[in-house]
């Protein structure tokens, strides 16, 4: 790929694409920007593992699968605005993270981005006869929900991106 046709710029002249991360205690949600860097899109959900080093490997290996350029993480802002003990334990895994991988890092706010997604996404599916989900419908919802919270993430970073005249992947 060439720097004319995809994403943002790495040192070196190399372009990738952008990942989008919705961090969670037990899952990691993911987006992927389209080449042009004008639309996100749900890419996988993926476990939270014990420890930093385990979610760097499971994530070098779809940053590897997608030329991933650049990690768009999202900040779990107060409803005060403030940041909490959520915040400041997102920034320092994202930090940890993006030197783990090598790759630059933006945060950005991702207040309402579950409640966007589950809204987009509607209720969760019922259980057989009308009852409640089993624990494998919940878990695959949740799964989407995450996804989808990611691409919300990411969907914001870009048009602030273009908004402020920012050079778009793509």
């Amino acid at each position: 790929m060439s720097g004319q046709e995809s994403g943002v710029e790495r040192p070196g002249g190399a372009a990738g694409a952008i990942l989008g991360i919705d961090l969670g205690e037990r899952r990691i949600g993911l987006a992927i920007a389209d080449p042009e860097g004008l639309a996100a899109r749900p890419l996988a959900t993926i476990p939270r593992a014990r420890d930093i080093d385990a979610d760097a490997a499971n994530l070098a290996r779809t940053v590897a699968a997608n030329g991933i350029a650049e990690l768009v993480i999202g900040l779990p802002i107060d409803g005060s605005g403030g940041e909490g003990a959520m915040a400041v334990a997102a920034r320092a895994w994202a930090a940890a993270i993006g030197a783990r991988l090598g790759l630059p890092v933006a945060m950005r706010d991702e207040r309402l981005s579950s409640h966007v997604a589950e809204s987009r996404l509607g209720p969760m599916p019922r259980g057989r006869s009308g009852g409640p989900p089993s624990r494998t419908q919940r878990d695959r919802y949740r799964g989407r929900v995450d996804r989808e919270a990611a691409a919300i993430i990411l969907q914001d970073e870009l048009d602030t991106r273009r908004s402020h005249g920012e050079r778009a992947p793509g």
